[in-house]
């Protein structure tokens, strides 16, 4: 019989940044904010708090995006608890291409297998990143979320087959500054702007850069700027964040390899200890700006 631990379980999960320019859909960080979460099985109902970033917003019963992944691992360990207290600390900004909804989610798979007694034997990591990864339809930033640092993850075949993630090395002099704009764009509509093709020749110059992103990022930080170079989705998603396109085409312009952070509007600059001020000093007013180590550990359980 399967039974669940005493006394609440707390995780931690990382905010993250996907595309990273050039790997659409297939690379992602994690980044150094950080959500705090606490759960516990009770003898009945639901109970749901959220401070921070969301409270208010976000709903407090079973449509909640950590409770409905939490349901779904429980399912796969074959087991529902009888009540469950959450406790939601949020930092990560909603709908700014810093990977909430995937925090989100990653927070509510490793709760949820933490509050079951020996969960780790029955789902692995495999399994839960495989579960995260269905809940949120790519796993470019659950992987990172989950598993910490820089991870290259796909799908086998076009929409059916097997998640994949791969982690790689980091140089330990990169960081990266973070500007978030106060206006929020959802990533439904950061997609549907994107064509329905695109040139062979821009395809083939994405995947070169990519390529070179993650040997820039392993190690040679000096080509961190042609490697950050985007042919597919950024230029596409102009007229959703103008101003964001505006400051990746001025601070690339001087040099810094900045993107767009996943569906954005947040821009990332990637950059050095020594760098940061310089980048910090560029946020336009209203804006809010993070100086971020590269996540490790991604989420952590305690």
């Amino acid at each position: 019989m399967t039974r669940f631990v005493e006394g609440p379980v707390r995780v931690s999960v990382p905010a993250t940044s996907a595309n990273l320019g050039p790997g659409f859909d297939s690379l992602g960080l994690a980044l150094d904010l950080r959500d705090d979460l606490e759960a516990e099985v009770t003898g009945s109902g639901l109970e749901v708090t959220v401070s921070g970033t969301g409270a208010g917003d976000v709903p407090l019963d079973e449509s909640h995006l950590v409770v409905r992944s939490m349901r779904a691992a429980f399912d796969l360990a074959g087991v529902q608890p009888p009540g469950l207290r959450l406790s939601c600390t949020n930092v990560i900004p909603h709908a700014r291409g810093l990977g909430s909804s995937s925090a989100a989610i990653v927070a509510g798979v490793v709760l949820a297998r933490g509050l079951v007694a020996g969960g780790s034997l029955l789902v692995d990591d495999d399994a839960l990143f495989r579960l995260a990864a269905t809940l949120e339809g790519h796993p470019d930033n659950v992987a990172p979320a989950l598993y910490g640092g820089f991870v290259i993850s796909g799908r086998d075949g076009l929409a059916d087959g097997d998640f994949y993630a791969v982690r790689s090395s980091v140089d330990p002099r990169i960081e990266a500054v973070v500007l978030v704009p106060p206006t929020p764009v959802s990533t439904e509509v950061a997609r549907g702007l994107l064509p329905a093709g695109v040139p062979h020749a821009d395809a083939a110059a994405d995947a070169g850069r990519a390529a070179l992103l993650v040997a820039a990022l392993a190690g040679q930080p000096e080509h961190l700027l042609r490697g950050t170079r985007d042919y597919l989705h950024q230029d596409h998603r102009r007229p959703a964040m103008p101003e964001s396109l505006a400051l990746v085409d001025a601070l690339r312009a001087d040099g810094v390899p900045a993107i767009v952070s996943g569906a954005g509007p947040t821009v990332l600059a990637f950059t050095d200890a020594g760098g940061a001020p310089r980048l910090l000093a560029r946020c336009p007013d209203g804006w809010a700006a993070h100086h971020l180590r590269i996540d490790r550990d991604g989420a952590r359980l305690g």
